[in-house]
């Protein structure tokens, strides 16, 4: 094999790399956002339940069974 040719192997291989770095950037950054929105929606339900506790309200996860379970 010429040195050529394993010069553009190499190229290549190391494009093909840096399209797979890029590919698995954008996935963080998704995965980020969602993380983000996933907590965001976390704090919301706890703020929730944290004020209907305080106002006195019944906790909805507490309460009886309906008969026909």
């Amino acid at each position: 094999m010429d040195n050529e040719k394993r010069l553009v192997d190499i190229e290549l291989k190391l494009i093909a790399q840096e399209d797979l770095t890029q590919q698995l950037n954008d996935q963080v950054v998704e995965l980020q956002k969602e993380l983000q929105e996933l907590q965001a929606l976390y704090r919301a339900l706890v703020r929730r339940i944290n004020e209907g506790e305080a106002a006195g309200g019944s906790d909805p996860y507490t309460q009886e069974r309906p008969p026909h379970y």
